[in-house]
């Protein structure tokens, strides 16, 4: 990975393509930061050096960097308003672009044909430093298996600031595998992954739910096998196809959610995951205003219905093998729907105990565990 030092030189000249420096900045431009009144974080900085233009981007909580071959005629560096250099290229005719600086100016001069543009800039001296990832405490991890994790446990991470460590998701390594758990206090994820790669040694962050989601989006565009990581003090690097995503550790203590998971459970029903799924979608859209989706278990089928007053009420069912007393539990209509699309087997095993306690779904094998909070029904 190149240097990132914001030495401010007096002036800089770089000539690349159109397409490749509209498509790098899309990516680097999802970490400028768009609720922030510090300026210098709403610009991209772009660095000439070696060859190559050097693209990065952060919010302080993320950052993102990428490099392109380019013309490099003068070295330099200067931050332009991000979002703008983000709109301008990407509405330029083809061709080759000249980006051109000089610091006595303040101003960076864009070209593409008979298009010129000139920008307002900020000092590189400004930029905060970005950490570079350590070639010795660094490793690397299968990237579809590592996403696919992602994928199945992230959602269930909160979006209340206000407890900011269950923003993060829990990522550990340890044992050949990586476990990686979510929770929002109504729903928890825990999904473990066997890896032939990983750091060999056991290590763990909590790492903000955005970051993982920005480095999915970044991962599912390349066909590059594995995942660069390292892992420092305050914070984690991510490098995938020469791209590097930057994220804070969230500090604090996860739950220990392996507590949260109920030993015994007095029912377990084998049900169709796609089936199931529909029925859930469909009559979860008459699950307005907080109204619970109601799963009625009794004498050999499932009865899943929804009433929102002064909206309307929907009722399916499905045949199921279940033997058992009767039995009503509600939950939220989008919590178990998230469940049941995180669930990747065609059958899906739902775990009761009570209608006040969790249920737990999970597939076919133990290696994806989703337990959900009922909601108390009326009546």
């Amino acid at each position: 990975m190149s240097s990132v030092d914001t030495v401010a030189l007096t002036k800089m000249r770089v000539v690349c393509g159109k397409e490749e420096l509209a498509e790098k900045l899309q990516v680097v431009g999802r970490g400028v930061s768009t609720r922030t009144t510090v300026q210098i974080l709403a610009g991209i900085m772009l660095r000439a050096a070696g060859g190559r233009l050097h693209l990065s981007a952060t919010d302080m909580e993320i950052s993102l960097r990428v490099s392109l071959d380019a013309q490099v005629e003068d070295e330099g560096a200067v931050v332009v308003p991000g979002r703008l250099l983000v709109d301008i290229v990407r509405l330029l005719p083809g061709g080759e672009v000249t980006l051109e600086h000089k610091a006595e100016d303040g101003v960076a001069r864009l070209t593409c044909g008979s298009a010129s543009y000139g920008l307002n800039t900020y000092g590189p001296e400004d930029f905060p430093r970005l950490p570079e990832i350590d070639p010795e405490t660094s490793f690397t991890v299968e990237r579809e298996a590592f996403l696919d994790t992602v994928a199945r446990v992230s959602r269930s991470a909160s979006r209340d600031e206000s407890r900011p460590v269950l923003t993060g998701v829990l990522v550990r390594f340890e044992g050949g595998k990586v476990v990686m758990a979510a929770t929002d206090s109504y729903r928890l994820s825990v999904k473990e992954t066997e890896l032939t790669q990983g750091p060999g040694h056991e290590l763990e962050a909590i790492v903000p739910a955005r970051a993982l989601a920005e480095l999915a989006r970044i991962g599912q565009a390349t066909e590059s096998e594995t995942i660069e990581v390292g892992v420092q003090e305050n914070q984690i690097v991510f490098g995938v196809d020469g791209v590097w995503l930057t994220a804070r550790r969230i500090d604090g203590q996860f739950p220990n959610y392996r507590q949260l998971l109920p030993e015994q459970f007095e029912a377990e029903v084998q049900l169709p995951r796609e089936e199931l799924l529909d029925v859930v979608r469909r009559t979860g859209l008459l699950a307005q205003r907080k109204s619970p989706l109601r799963l009625r278990f009794e004498g050999g089928e499932l009865t899943v219905s929804a009433q929102t007053q002064d909206v309307g009420e929907a009722r399916e069912s499905l045949p199921i093998s279940y033997s058992g007393e009767a039995l009503e539990i509600g939950f939220n209509a989008e919590f178990l729907r998230d469940g049941l699309e995180s669930v990747t087997d065609e059958t899906v095993r739902l775990k009761l105990i009570s209608p006040l306690r969790p249920g737990l779904l999970h597939g076919e094998n133990d290696d994806f565990l989703y337990l959900i909070m009922p909601i108390r029904l009326a009546g």
